[in-house]
């Protein structure tokens, strides 16, 4: 019965996080289908590669400690910062116009709180830890008590789901704006195609921004799905 009412709850969250984000699969295929616009591609060609770009914008941001690095994957499309190393590692992106946002967005997190970056770092790695050790002591029949580890794991859950959107949020609005700062200095290209690329990142961010804070809670929630069922069958 317990863990009816823990999915009931938490499916109710996530229908009503579904609709209150607006969260459509076609708007996956929009935000993939505006990152393959030849024509705005041409236009970013205009700016240098993603290092000097990368340099440039951690320099405005009066940030120039950061070590850059570039995917040695070439099939690799993930680029991220790295609190812990202090550098950014930057993924085959040269043919999207969308590069310059994405490497303001990286460039962002290396000037966030540092604490808080590295509370991130290290919760997001013990959650983890924490649901794999209990799903172990549950196969195992050690934990007799599911619901207390259960409601434990939701707390865990839902401080990860917080920390990490909030970082995440802070870097997605404000990247934009980084990116045209940028853009404008370089003095690559007009201020009319200036425009017509920030148009584009706001409907990305439009959309972007409420996925990825539903896509956040979905990991959470699907981990306890995993765990209730795994404490349903060995119970």
């Amino acid at each position: 019965m317990e863990y009816a009412i823990i999915l009931g709850i938490g499916i109710v969250a996530m229908i009503t996080l579904k609709i209150a984000f607006r969260v459509k699969l076609q708007d996956v295929k929009k935000i993939k289908q505006i990152g393959e616009d030849k024509g705005l591609n041409d236009i970013t060609n205009a700016f240098p590669e993603n290092r000097v770009v990368c340099e440039k914008i951690l320099e405005q941001l009066g940030n120039q400690n950061v070590k850059i690095k570039e995917s040695e994957d070439s099939s690799s499309k993930l680029t991220y910062y790295s609190v812990v190393t202090n550098d950014i590692v930057i993924a085959n992106i040269k043919d999207t116009f969308t590069r310059i946002q994405t490497i303001a967005h990286e460039c962002l997190h290396s000037v966030q709180n540092r604490k808080m970056l590295l509370f991130n770092f290290v919760f997001s790695n013990l959650y983890l830890l924490y649901f794999g050790l209990i799903v172990i002591l549950t196969l195992c029949r050690i934990i007799k008590n599911p619901i207390l580890a259960i409601i434990i794991f939701i707390v865990l859950g839902f401080i990860y789901y917080a920390v990490r959107s909030y970082l995440e949020i802070d870097a997605m609005t404000k990247a934009p704006y980084v990116a045209k700062e940028y853009m404008e200095k370089s003095n690559k290209i007009s201020k009319d195609k200036i425009q017509i690329i920030m148009k584009q990142y706001e409907v990305i961010n439009q959309i972007g921004i409420p996925m990825m804070n539903f896509y956040i809670f979905m990991s959470v929630f699907i981990k306890v799905i995993i765990y209730i069922g795994i404490a349903m069958m060995f119970k």
